[in-house]
């Protein structure tokens, strides 16, 4: 068996990697019958040199492999007719901008296999970049509130290389008395989590958090049921609330007056009631002042999200009054910072956590010739046609 993974196409290009050259080395030791081979890159971030000394295969051309993986959307003339591929599709949500690529897998009889279908049993993913992208957002939240109160400064996570080096940053920093909320439950949350308590930022329960002022910063992490209530007034229920989300509306409006930070890292679609709405940003009480909108959805569950920052640009503003993107750190505007690649400012160690999941959860049923139905339950197409867990994308 061949295992190829490909040179990241999309522009700008990612620098993440599925298998590192040590993961490579690892499998094709433990594993005889298998062989990588890699596609020539200039911008991964394990160098060609790196995947040579390991002993995998260079190679421009990746046709003779039977399993192609790679990271991020994939460009229409990159694609080889007839392969099986493992990559983050951005096509679950019937997103527009990569329709034109899921109609050339269909009409190259090429089997997807997406990254973010893989699930467990009750419904939890089993892959992602998720910790380290809550890791880096919640650094970025926090370098960005320093930015504009003056009252500490941060450096940029893609500055320093590594998660263990960015820890060093962190020593004697002295958080001013604020407010902050986290959202979420999964990897994203626990990210942010991981540099809140790297920080020394104290947890308080919502009760505390709504009520009290303290003499040292604080965050309040908030779930489901303290950010949504049903609407007719009975207790919330997380299966009824995934499926049926327009019984419910957000209760986060309540936290508003009390955080100064929000980092949000929810997961959200388009029946699912947002946290709050755009008029709330011109109320007296909208102390909020900076965003990391982890989650990345553009007028989602963070309505002044107006789309994507990036690495070099992180944050910018949004005016409370006109709805308008302005320049960051001004007064009268909420600064947001919505990076869509977060992980991609600690390439090296989230590869490594990726890699780890996929040889853990993947490798030895693709390896062995196991039905798994973790695969089975992430294959959107098979030869060229929509299974049919994903007819509903017959009409994209």
């Amino acid at each position: 068996m061949k295992i190829g993974l490909i040179n990241e196409g999309k522009i700008p290009a990612d620098s993440r990697v599925a298998f590192t050259p040590e993961q490579c080395k690892w499998i094709m030791k433990e594993y005889p019958h298998v062989k990588f081979m890699v596609e020539s890159s200039k911008h991964r971030c394990y160098t060609d040199q790196e995947y040579t000394r390991s002993g995998i295969e260079i190679s421009s051309d990746l046709s003779a492999c039977d399993l192609l993986f790679g990271i991020k959307e994939i460009p229409i003339e990159n694609l080889i007719p007839s392969k099986t591929y493992f990559f983050f599709s951005h096509t679950k949500k019937l997103q527009p901008s990569n329709r034109d690529m899921f109609h050339d897998m269909l009409q190259k009889n090429i089997t997807l296999i997406d990254y973010e279908c893989m699930e467990h049993p009750d419904g939890a993913r089993v892959l992602g970049f998720g910790f380290f992208a809550g890791v880096v957002g919640a650094h970025n939240g926090m370098m960005a509130y320093g930015k504009r109160t003056g009252s500490y400064s941060l450096g940029r996570v893609h500055e320093v290389k590594s998660f263990n080096r960015l820890i060093h940053t962190y020593f004697g920093l002295i958080i001013p008395n604020i407010k902050i909320a986290v959202t979420g439950s999964g990897r994203v949350a626990h990210g942010v989590l991981e540099v809140m308590n790297l920080l020394g930022i104290h947890e308080v329960e919502p009760e505390d958090y709504l009520e009290k002022e303290f003499a040292y910063p604080v965050y309040v992490h908030l779930k489901g049921a303290d950010l949504y209530a049903k609407k007719d007034g009975t207790d919330y229920s997380r299966k009824e609330f995934h499926a049926y989300p327009e019984n419910y509306e957000s209760n986060f409006p309540r936290f508003i007056p009390q955080t100064d930070i929000l980092m949000n890292g929810i997961y959200w679609e388009e029946n699912i009631p947002r946290l709050f709405s755009m008029p709330d940003l011109q109320k007296p009480g909208f102390r909020i002042t900076t965003i990391a909108d982890i989650t990345d959805d553009k007028n989602g569950s963070v309505p002044c999200n107006l789309g994507d920052s990036t690495i070099e640009n992180p944050v910018y503003g949004v005016n409370k009054k006109t709805g308008n993107k302005t320049l960051p750190y001004v007064a009268g505007s909420v600064d947001i910072m919505a990076i869509g690649n977060l992980p991609n400012e600690l390439p090296r160690d989230a590869s490594k956590y990726f890699g780890e999941q996929l040889i853990k959860h993947l490798l030895p049923s693709l390896i062995n010739g196991i039905t798994s139905p973790i695969i089975d339950g992430a294959t959107m197409i098979k030869d060229g046609k929509i299974t049919s867990e994903f007819k509903y994308l017959e009409e994209y």
